[in-house]
């Protein structure tokens, strides 16, 4: 049995990179995918402009130790990256003791498609490695 995920996606926000009470260095981003929006008869339609239009969907993505460290530092709004991790499932009571459950992705590796702020110079990030 296997839980992999891997997305590929632009980052939504800066990273938000914390340190826990035990020393471990935990990083998250939002990661948005996009995908063709189909009508009721489940064919694709272009927006206003021409272009197919797009459902976009936000995912969370959360790094530890080392690659949290380097996806905090070398990560930016608007970047192109690639991530593999598993799917991990929450739950937890709110102040209020309402049941909330939340996904997440547990990222594995993270790979920089691009450089920070959505720029894509030959889809290579000189600066950062790829990590895992």
């Amino acid at each position: 049995m296997t839980n992999i995920a891997i997305l590929t996606g632009r980052i939504a926000r800066d990273p938000d990179t914390r340190e826990t009470k035990g020393g471990t260095c935990v990083t998250g981003i939002t990661v948005v995918t996009d995908r063709p929006a189909r009508d009721k008869d489940g064919k694709t339609y272009k927006d206003e402009n021409g272009y197919t239009a797009k459902e976009s969907e936000f995912h969370r993505v959360t790094c530890f130790n080392g690659l949290a460290k380097t996806v905090g530092q070398f990560c930016s709004k608007g970047q192109l990256v690639s991530v593999q991790g598993r799917i991990h499932y929450t739950q937890w009571e709110d102040k209020d003791g309402v049941t909330r459950y939340g996904t997440e992705i547990l990222a594995d590796m993270v790979d920089f498609l691009s450089r920070g702020n959505g720029s894509s110079e030959n889809d290579e990030n000189k600066d950062a490695p790829e990590i895992d």
